[in-house]
């Protein structure tokens, strides 16, 4: 049978996909991160739906799980918090699985940044300002971060920067964003985006650092530095995109 991985969303349990919620409600076995997607995602699953939590397991013991649903001929859904293709370790899973002879396919979730970019009401994507997005992580006890992809790198590109996995790194990151964004440049921290305890603070590189430390936050919470995030309602950015423009519409 066939292993499903699900992008659980940012938590909200009405943020999954049609796709996602019928998997879940139609896969005999569930293996999910307890540490992220609360019981409100997981009663999209079915009554009879042997749930698993993986917060504890290492990978080949997850990975086991989802061999032994597939040899007693049941579909499995493997629920990843945010979208499977950003740090959720589905290489390493589907990886075993192709070894093990286990057929998978990959359904998408809301991504955490999007889902903050929402909460703020702010587009990463500002005309004539700022028109890249990257998603990056910081680097503490975790996985080597190649050279080529060292924060201060990214900096200079002065894109709109989304870092995962770095809110217990504060102060070291800001250091490094510093010399190339400016301390004045604008900074959102998104906490629990979409759950009930969901947390926004808004500030700039000069003062972003003592928020944080002052509401105590450890887990689950996104960085977004960007210019874009000081131009609600076109106050300091005024250029427009020219797909909608009038001018662009009359030369067709």
């Amino acid at each position: 049978m066939t292993v499903h991985f699900v992008g659980a969303g940012p938590g909200a349990a009405d943020l999954l996909t049609l796709r996602g919620v019928t998997l879940l409600r139609e896969s005999p076995v569930c293996v999910y991160a307890g540490t992220y997607i609360d019981a409100e995602v997981l009663g999209h699953c079915g009554p009879g739906t042997r749930m698993v939590d993986a917060q504890h397991l290492d990978l080949d013991e997850i990975v086991a799980e989802l061999v032994a649903a597939h040899e007693q001929g049941l579909d499995a859904v493997r629920l990843c918090s945010g979208d499977p293709s950003v740090y959720s370790a589905l290489t390493e899973q589907t990886r075993r699985l192709d070894l093990a002879g286990v057929p998978w396919d990959v359904t998408p979730g809301v991504p955490a940044y999007a889902a903050a970019a929402a909460l703020l009401g702010t587009e990463l994507t500002v005309p004539e300002l700022v028109q890249s997005v990257v998603l990056t992580r910081a680097h503490a006890q975790s996985t080597k971060m190649p050279e080529t992809e060292q924060l201060a790198r990214f900096a200079e590109s002065r894109a709109s920067l989304v870092l995962h996995l770095g809110i217990t790194q504060i102060r070291q990151l800001v250091d490094q964003l510093v010399p190339s964004y400016g301390s004045d440049c604008p900074v959102a921290v998104v906490a629990h985006a979409t759950r009930p305890h969901e947390l926004v603070l808004r500030g700039t590189l000069a003062d972003i650092a003592d928020q944080v430390e002052a509401e105590g936050l450890r887990h689950t919470a996104l960085i977004i530095v960007s210019r874009a995030l000081g131009v609600r309602g076109g106050v300091s950015c005024t250029a427009e995109s020219h797909l909608y423009s009038a001018e662009r519409q009359r030369a067709r």
